[in-house]
């Protein structure tokens, strides 16, 4: 696409009323066949048995320990499955599905054809029923209309993800006019909203519980066995789980590293807290850092190692993790 990316990082409260994300980084893992549905719920801690032509799910693809290959959001688009997810963890995951797949009558690729953008804020839905015949909203979250994927996502505000050709999410893209932002942006959102966001180094490292999968819908503890199933149950029904993921805001006077850790206050002493997973830096210099911390009470006193002047604030999710 030949769209011209804004270079500014801005934090929330600076981000227009409306606007657009490239998903330049986002892709799909597609599932067809006629044993296609069968196979992926053996597969996957979602019941895809309740997938349908206007739902969403998500889902955790796991390996036999339980450990989590990748986090996804499951849709439907031309007679197939489509596992929605960033890029950068779709290897281990397709390479696992495809392993086991050549026992079903199943295709599975990953979907290169497909382009995705984001729509987000509270002109979003009005740009869209301006553009086509029907949108999606909480109730029906995926809608096609010809050859464009709509999908919802609720939140602090309404997210829109666009999927289709090339061609066509360009030309809409002109039509819309609206300030696009990089990639980046969407992993703020997603940082604020708790949803997890793996990459290759982080793929195959958590059970689902350690993402607060339990949290947002992704694990049926009623349907049949999947791989990895087992481990999943224990952490759920025998409380072997003692991690989960954080959203974490600080302010920082220098750029945040990829090798760089939080540390918490043991007395006198600093130790490592947890695992980043994911972050995002604004040009004021906040940041919010996706992390898994451990979950026994009161978070401690935090900072990020090489800043040993920053603060580490805990943010409120928009869901609660405490037992049903």
């Amino acid at each position: 696409m030949t769209t011209t990316i804004s270079t500014q990082l801005p934090s929330l409260a600076q981000l227009p009323a409306t606007y657009l994300i490239e998903l330049s980084e986002f892709g799909a893992i597609s599932l067809s066949g006629e044993e296609q549905s069968k196979y992926l719920q053996g597969q996957v801690t979602c019941d895809v048995d309740n997938s349908t032509a206007t739902n969403l799910l998500v889902g955790a693809h796991c390996d036999a320990k339980g450990k989590v290959f990748s986090v996804f959001r499951l849709i439907n688009r031309s007679a197939a499955h489509l596992l929605l997810q960033p890029k950068a963890g779709i290897e281990n995951s397709l390479n696992a599905l495809k392993k086991f797949g050549v026992f079903a009558k199943v295709n599975i690729d990953e979907a290169k054809e497909l382009c995705f953008i984001a729509l987000v804020g509270k002109e979003a839905s009005s740009l869209l029923q301006q553009e086509f015949a029907q949108v999606p909203d909480s109730l029906s979250p995926v809608v096609q209309v010809g050859s464009t994927s709509l999908v919802y996502l609720c939140g602090d505000q309404p997210r829109y993800i666009i999927i289709d050709e090339e061609i066509a999410i360009s030309v809409l893209i002109e039509k819309l006019a609206l300030p696009t932002y990089s990639h980046s942006v969407w992993d703020l959102l997603e940082i604020s909203q708790g949803f997890p966001i793996l990459t290759a180094s982080t793929s195959g490292h958590y059970v689902p519980q350690m993402l607060n999968l339990q949290a947002i819908n992704g694990i049926s503890f009623t349907k049949g066995c999947y791989l990895g199933q087992e481990t999943v149950a224990r952490m759920q029904y025998l409380g072997k789980n003692k991690r989960a993921l954080f959203s974490l805001q600080v302010q920082l006077t220098a750029q945040l590293q990829a090798d760089d850790k939080i540390e918490k206050q043991l007395g006198d002493n600093w130790r490592k807290a947890g695992d980043i997973l994911a972050y995002y830096q604004a040009d004021d210099g906040s940041c919010v850092i996706q992390a898994v911390l451990a979950n026994d009470g009161e978070l401690p006193t935090m900072r990020i190692a090489s800043q040993t002047d920053s603060v580490i604030i805990n943010q409120t999710l928009p869901y609660t993790l405490a037992a049903e």
